[in-house]
């Protein structure tokens, strides 16, 4: 069976169409891997003064897709203001949390085809 692929055209499509997907269960090892090849990247998404955005939602799970792992930052505040943020952009976009620091989320979303990032089995 093949797996559904995001609609051409729309940004939104691309960010529904990933939010439908379930986002990978990863084990600690997968995690840890995850977080090493996290480690030299910059940043690619990051959330202004508005917040989590429609926008910022379809940006997110386009670089995803580009990318399968990628960095977000947030503006400083509350902690747990934050964490919420990420864990629903995570969920927006169909991808894995795999680390939180300060106001920095590595997110991960496999891709399909072709295959990307290779992680050890569980």
């Amino acid at each position: 069976m093949e797996k559904p692929r995001p609609a051409a055209g729309g940004a939104s499509a691309g960010a529904s169409a990933a939010a439908s997907a379930a986002a990978p269960e990863l084990t600690e090892r997968q995690r840890r891997h995850l977080r090493g090849l996290a480690h030299v990247l910059a940043p690619v998404v990051r959330l202004g003064s508005a917040g989590l955005t429609e926008a910022v939602a379809s940006e997110t799970a386009r670089a995803l897709g580009d990318h399968e792992l990628i960095k977000v930052k947030a503006p400083g505040g509350d902690r747990a203001a934050r964490d919420e943020l990420f864990a629903e952009l995570a969920r927006r976009t169909g991808s894995a949390l795999v680390h939180r620091i300060g106001n920095v989320a590595v997110l991960y979303r496999p891709r399909a085809e072709p295959p990307g990032l290779v992680i050890p089995d569980r």
